[in-house]
């Protein structure tokens, strides 16, 4: 059974490019980004970890830690930061998991169980499926996942907005439409009536009898 939103993210202790984590300690309070690579010194990953490391402080910003797993040991992603400085221009600051024994990418159900218990010999086509992001909360349940192929390169910004939906719509009593940004109008949940749609936010526009949209609450 894979994991799906609302799951509870599977804890882990694993060895990082900072030290052994505890990865439900390690998230602690605030919320996770967990995102994966299928090997070390591959040309689009190399993109997207410094992609991550350049965003780091927007994360931070939203008080969500971001860490990374490849499917091979810290001491190779030790090697592989210095080439992603040189590529991107950014340098990672963030834990890097090594998963050389394939159990967090089994856990995470990116790997089956067939799939062996060691990274030696394994090609990144064999790994081909350890391209997912997860964003996990405070709860330490899973919010979002999505899973990309290997020739392309995710989409950060895109991350960074979903997780503002995330945020926004865990404290309001909202939703975010299509192609929603910071800002921007937001829509009403069902659970919300008229009369305290009206309290919780000053006005509403009624789209259609089930689509309400307002300003987006900041408070």
């Amino acid at each position: 059974m894979g994991l799906r939103i609302n799951d509870i993210a599977p804890d882990f202790t694993a060895e990082t490019t900072q030290g052994t984590i505890h990865f439900h300690d390690w998230i602690g309070d605030g919320y996770a980004v967990l995102f994966s690579h299928p090997k070390n010194f591959t040309p689009v990953c190399t993109t997207e970890l410094g992609a991550m490391a350049g965003l780091a402080d927007e994360f931070a910003r939203r008080n969500a830690k971001i860490i990374g797993i490849s499917v091979d040991p810290v001491e190779s992603h030790v090697k592989w930061k210095e080439d992603i400085r040189t590529a991107t221009g950014h340098a990672v600051d963030y834990p890097l998991i090594g998963d050389k024994d394939l159990k967090v990418a089994k856990l995470y159900d990116m790997l089956p169980a067939e799939a062996g218990d060691s990274s030696e010999g394994r090609t990144p086509a064999d790994n081909a499926t350890v391209r997912s992001v997860f964003i996990i909360g405070p709860d330490k349940r899973v919010k979002l996942t999505l899973t990309y192929p290997m020739t392309t390169g995710r989409n950060f910004d895109e991350i960074l907005r979903a997780l503002d939906s995330i945020q926004l719509t865990a404290k309001h009593q909202v939703a975010t439409p299509a192609d929603w940004k910071q800002g921007e109008d937001v829509i009403i949940t069902g659970a919300v009536s008229d009369e305290d749609a009206i309290k919780r936010f000053g006005a509403f526009d009624r789209i259609l009898p089930y689509l309400r949209k307002t300003r987006q609450p900041h408070a």
